[in-house]
């Protein structure tokens, strides 16, 4: 019996973006399941709460059947084994970003050498979109609507913890 092929794509997802949701989906057909894990850093001041990123998430991919979210606190390799997962996917806007990546990806390679991290290319209209560029446009009362998934609609009622 061959090993299920299972993804986690971590973040903070504060909020998701239309990259996010373009690399998910592009992976689907190489994993029998992704896991979106929604990382908790208690270092990382987040606009969003856990709540309404990790409910965005289940809007965003409720048509998945092999697309799960769940959230973490701690490694994500510790994650990875506890969900027996196999890789860590990870999406690659710009070469700051592979530089950052590679050092995390090889990190984790020695934590639990066991775990591959697999890289996949933003596509180009995508690759000036970060979660912080769409919190500062939001915070600034732009419109957000191009960056996120046509699923989700924030508002800034939702600022309000």
């Amino acid at each position: 019996m061959s090993k299920q092929k299972i993804a986690v794509f971590p973040g903070s997802f504060d909020p998701i973006t239309i990259g996010h949701e373009s690399i998910i989906k592009r992976a689907i057909p190489l994993f029998n399941k992704i896991i979106v894990m929604v990382g908790v850093n208690a270092n990382k001041n987040c606009m969003f709460s856990l709540e309404q990123r990790l409910g965005w998430l289940k809007e965003t991919f409720a048509d998945f059947p092999t697309i799960e979210i769940a959230s973490h606190h701690g490694l994500t390799v510790d994650f990875c084994n506890k969900q027996g997962a196999n890789y860590i996917l990870r999406g690659l806007r710009t070469s700051a970003d592979f530089e950052f990546e590679r050092s995390i990806g090889q990190t984790n390679r020695t934590l639990t050498p066991t775990i591959e991290t697999i890289f996949m290319l933003t596509l180009a209209e995508h690759s000036f979109i970060t979660s912080s560029i769409v919190r500062d446009v939001f915070a600034n009362g732009g419109d957000i609507s191009q960056y996120i998934p046509s699923s989700i609609k924030i508002t800034k009622q939702q600022l309000l913890r």
